[in-house]
């Protein structure tokens, strides 16, 4: 059995953070839960309704490790968490948010520049949790149990075989069609929802009967838990990639950010 962790992290404790649980018992990964904030996971997803405005809180790396284990009855092999993660203090943009950049900036899925307070020590006491609990960064091949830093964009841009970042966050619909009226704009935005899922469920199954389409007349924190916990897996999804060698690196020996091959690649390789 295989098992990878996705966590969506939010760079503050005011924001909620997915996560998601994969598992491969050998006939392929499956979606076990994605949830749309610690909280809904560590309770079995039970407050996952979308009447449940999901809160921020401190990330915890044994417990979402405990609940893990506890939902798989065995522990996971690959955390695979969207935030900025290095074995050295963090200050300014790295090599890895450089080297995606140049790779994916002209497809517009640069990375956020992060600083000293964001992510901050979120990321220092994530990254220390899960050392000490038996996953360390991994900037290159991972060897064993492994603690992997993500980036959704490029992923999806690699799932979907696009030529540029999918518009796909709901706080962007503006942004992406400022031609639309609020009700295209929200259609638009679910439609590609839509077709990340059914992606998704190709590589995972369960997605689809895990993340159904919302209501059109759903409020707004409820799409964002909805795209919360689509990030989650597809964080879960690259850490997958990375176990099936389907991955590669960017980034030096202080961090690394993790990103699928594209389908015609046949090797993962390392930058």
């Amino acid at each position: 059995m295989r098992a990878v962790l996705g966590v969506d992290a939010a760079w503050t404790e005011r924001e909620p953070s997915g996560v998601a649980l994969i598992v491969d018992r050998g006939s392929g990964w499956r979606l076990l839960e994605a949830a749309a904030s610690y909280a809904a996971f560590a309770r079995d997803g039970k407050d996952a309704d979308t009447v449940v405005r999901h809160r921020g809180s401190r990330p915890d790396a044994p417990s979402l490790l405990a609940a893990a284990q506890e939902k798989l009855g065995a522990s996971v092999d690959v955390v695979a968490i969207d935030m900025p993660l290095s074995l050295t203090p963090i200050i300014g943009r790295r090599a890895s948010d450089n080297m995606i950049s140049s790779e994916y900036g002209a497809r517009y899925a640069s990375t956020h520049t992060p600083s000293v307070t964001r992510p901050g020590r979120l990321s220092d006491e994530l990254r220390t949790g899960f050392e000490i609990a038996g996953y360390p960064l991994a900037v290159s091949e991972p060897r064993g149990r492994a603690l992997l830093e993500v980036y959704p964009h490029p992923a999806l841009i690699e799932l979907a075989s696009a030529d540029r970042r999918l518009p796909y966050k709901h706080s962007k619909r503006r942004k992406y069609w400022p031609d639309e009226s609020p009700a295209v704009r929200r259609q638009n935005l679910f439609e590609t929802w839509r077709r990340i899922v059914t992606l998704l469920d190709v590589k995972i199954q369960g997605v689809k009967d895990a993340l159904p389409s919302p209501s059109p007349d759903v409020r707004g924190h409820e799409l964002k838990a909805f795209e919360d916990a689509l990030d989650a897996v597809v964080c879960a999804w690259v850490g997958a990639c990375v176990m099936d060698g389907r991955a590669r690196a960017y980034g030096d020996r202080e961090s690394a950010i993790w990103a699928p091959v594209p389908d015609r690649d046949e090797r993962a390789d390392s930058h």
